[in-house]
């Protein structure tokens, strides 16, 4: 095991996406934050606050992927975490999706066929901390906190103060 980021690494790479995001949407009017469960939905709440402190406030919602997963029969069983879009919804909105990690593309396509259900938005972009590597679907994250090439014997662990108590990310091998 190993620590790959720490408490102050992590808000640095948040800050950082944070002032990314507004540049690249040229500000805040338009944006929707989607936070995937579980610590993509305290990430986008973190954006969220700092954006509000250089701009305004940005809508932020969880979205739920479990069902549009094609792992389902792979994994046990885990309960729903109900899809909560801000005021507003995501019709004609410039969303920003965010994860902890991304590894494979899986996860992320899921969430595009969920969002493809709830509405049409303008742009769709995608906000990870950690992109670890290893694609197996075309897919790439706009806004990166930490490149960290992985074997695939290796995983990439998020702590974050919200459910773990501490912030860190760690390799473990």
């Amino acid at each position: 095991m190993g620590v790959l980021l720490s408490s102050s690494d992590i808000d640095r790479a948040i800050k950082r996406i944070s002032h990314e995001i507004i540049e690249h949407n040229q500000g805040a009017n338009n944006l929707v934050l989607l936070g995937i469960p579980t610590r993509g939905a305290y990430l986008a709440d973190r954006i969220s606050a700092f954006i509000a402190e250089i701009e305004k406030q940005v809508p932020v919602g969880i979205l739920d992927i479990t069902l549009h997963r094609d792992d389902l029969r792979l994994r046990p069983p885990r309960p729903l975490v109900p899809t909560k879009l801000p005021v507003g919804g995501i019709e004609g909105k410039d969303v920003v999706l965010i994860d902890d990690v991304l590894f494979s593309g899986r996860t992320i396509r899921a969430a595009l066929d969920a969002i493809g259900e709830l509405g049409r938005p303008k742009t769709v972009q995608l906000a990870v901390l950690v992109d670890r590597g290893h694609r197996e679907l075309p897919i790439r994250a706009d806004y990166v906190g930490k490149n960290i090439p992985t074997a695939l014997n290796e995983n990439v662990k998020v702590h974050l103060n919200e459910i773990d108590n501490e912030d860190l990310v760690e390799l473990i091998k």
